[in-house]
């Protein structure tokens, strides 16, 4: 602003200046003004004039600034403020599954807890009972393929190996049916074909059938 009128009083006092010389040279009469100092006059008017029309057009381009209102800063702009509070909310519904699904879990876990102690409790007092939970349990590691009776040597299975680490030659495996035990057999022979098991003395009259189910015998 203070340019503005440092440029405004040098403009006036080129103006009283001009003023000043045209009325001398028109009390000197027209004979006695050279036409270089006409011309030289003329250019100081029309440089002025321009002058004018610069200071005016940058004076209204300044009141039309300050009239402007500045724009809104992003952080008070009112679409980003509503993006927040939906990602907010959002978070909190997600935070607020999450424990409900931590309670959830926590009451089946505490449910099945519940349930295992009541298992044990009926168990302590019955011994089949926790004979056959072991059973129904233990891991299941070979089937029987095929079970041939033998008048010589009292019979023999082929038998298809799931779990060979824990099948081996003398190893006692035991025929699961349901949840109890219809005899034992042990593996005398190996191969990448399966195994080959007879059965043990005390085997029950009830012959292995295909597909029966081979466990490490439980330790009651």
């Amino acid at each position: 602003m203070d340019t503005m009128k440092l440029l405004l009083g040098a403009t006036v006092a080129l103006l009283l200046g001009a003023l000043a010389v045209s009325w001398q040279g028109m009390k000197q009469g027209v004979a006695d003004t050279s036409p270089d100092e006409l011309e030289r006059l003329k250019k100081q008017i029309t440089e002025l004039r321009r002058e004018q029309d610069n200071l005016k057009m940058q004076r209204e381009l300044q009141q039309l600034q300050a009239a402007t209102p500045a724009p809104a800063s992003p952080e008070l702009n009112a679409a980003d403020i509503a993006a927040m509070k939906a990602e907010l909310e959002a978070g909190k519904a997600a935070l607020q599954e999450l424990e409900a699904e931590k309670a959830e879990r926590d009451a089946k876990v505490e449910q099945d807890e519940e349930g295992l102690l009541a298992q044990r409790n009926l168990e302590s007092g019955d011994t089949e009972l926790r004979r056959a939970r072991m059973i129904a349990e233990a891991l299941l590691v070979a089937k029987v393929r095929e079970y041939v009776e033998d008048p010589d040597y009292g019979g023999f299975a082929t038998i298809d190996v799931m779990m060979p680490e824990q099948v081996q030659p003398g190893t006692i495996l035991a025929i699961r049916r349901k949840t109890g035990i219809l005899g034992q057999l042990k593996v005398s022979d190996v191969s990448a074909e399966g195994a080959i098991a007879n059965p043990l003395p005390g085997f029950g009259p009830i012959e292995p059938q295909p597909g029966d189910e081979l466990i490490l015998p439980p330790q009651y």
